[in-house]
């Protein structure tokens, strides 16, 4: 604050960002920014500031309620611009044009996307996540590698998106338990901060996938951090993803460094899974069950969740997704180029038996 005055400006602090920012805790921060009459915002911290701002740059100009701009609204703006400055290795925010936002009315968590949320400038430096601690590290850690997995697999992978995905893939296997084990480690922070914003602007022009798109309902039902919902779903949902896009997870392997160059594409992507599980457990990630969610009410609620995650279009993004995400012609296509889609009107039962039986251990 006080070198911004010194640069003459007149900037008014909101302090009542939350975790995994709701609809309801956005109402506190308009009311400053109006009261202000900001032109512009700085977040400043984790994914959830970050969001928060981007989200209240939208309604200080456009208005309305956040629910109005969720996926599949495309929000082209106009909205205040945001100066992002992350100050965790792991969401990204500060390089997509995504934000999530959980409906306080509903338990939703919503994503709402389009340029209207890519922040115009985003002031990245290491030094900020050196007191990171473990835990956060971890989850922080393991969805920035999600985000890379899931945009080089996505359907809309391009050749700028697989150039980024596949170096932080690259970068983040050679540093995260480095950094883990010791977060005063600044080699490790630093290039892990870079991989998290090589990841961010990968996905961001590819999309994530299946991944994403069911773990934004279980932390938004039984809260859990964003990062931790991804750790806990990765290795399962990526071997159910496999047979769909083979060649491309070898890939991942072979960037990860479990699989060599020599190595044929299906025992690099087996490897490539058990690689993630092996992941997960040296860095502590607990099961849904580990981390004390309740197993009937995980039941209870998989249907829903498994809608709002159908909702969001993530799923649609993946190798392998239910019949009822994509049309019959796209189906086709896929099915052209070699990409297996099991067939049948599966509607949203694939992603809930994944829910339930997979990763509820």
């Amino acid at each position: 604050m006080v070198m911004l005055e010194d640069a003459g400006l007149q900037p008014r602090l909101f302090a009542g960002t939350v975790p995994d920012p709701t609809t309801d805790s956005l109402g506190a921060g308009l009311t400053v920014l109006r009261e202000h009459a900001a032109d512009s915002l700085i977040g400043f911290g984790g994914g959830s500031p970050v969001d928060t701002a981007k989200a209240l740059g939208l309604l200080g100009v456009q208005g309305g309620r956040m629910r109005g701009y969720k996926a599949p609204h495309m929000n082209l703006g106009p909205a205040l611009p945001v100066i992002a400055v992350p100050t965790t290795a792991g969401s990204g925010s500060e390089a997509t044009q995504f934000t999530i936002i959980t409906d306080s009315a509903t338990d939703e968590k919503m994503l709402c996307s389009g340029p209207a949320f890519l922040p115009v400038a985003a002031v990245v430096d290491f030094e900020l996540t050196l007191s990171m601690p473990s835990r956060l590290t971890a989850g922080t850690g393991v969805d920035a590698l999600t985000q890379a997995v899931e945009a080089y697999v996505s359907r809309k992978a391009n050749p700028l998106s697989d150039g980024l995905a596949l170096n932080a893939i690259r970068t983040i296997g050679h540093y995260l338990r480095r950094v883990y084990a010791y977060g005063g480690d600044s080699e490790a922070r630093e290039a892990m901060m870079l991989a998290v914003t090589q990841a961010g602007i990968a996905f961001s022009n590819a999309s994530v996938a299946l991944v994403h798109g069911m773990s934004r309902p279980i932390g938004a039902h039984f809260h859990v951090a964003h990062g931790l919902s991804n750790a806990m779903l990765f290795p399962a949902v990526t071997a159910f993803s496999v047979p769909a896009a083979e060649s491309r997870y070898a890939d991942c392997a072979r960037a990860l460094g479990v699989a060599a160059d020599g190595d044929g594409d299906a025992l690099a992507a087996g490897r490539f899974v058990e690689a993630l599980r092996d992941l997960c457990e040296d860095l502590e990630v607990p099961t849904p069950r580990a981390h004390g969610i309740d197993k009937d009410e995980w039941f209870r609620l998989s249907p829903l969740m498994a809608e709002q995650a159908l909702a969001s279009g993530s799923p649609a993004k993946t190798p392998l997704c239910p019949p009822w995400t994509r049309s019959r012609t796209s189906t086709r296509r896929s099915t052209a180029e070699g990409r297996r889609v099991r067939n049948g009107d599966g509607h949203n039962s694939q992603i809930r038996a994944r829910i339930r039986d997979e990763t509820h251990d």
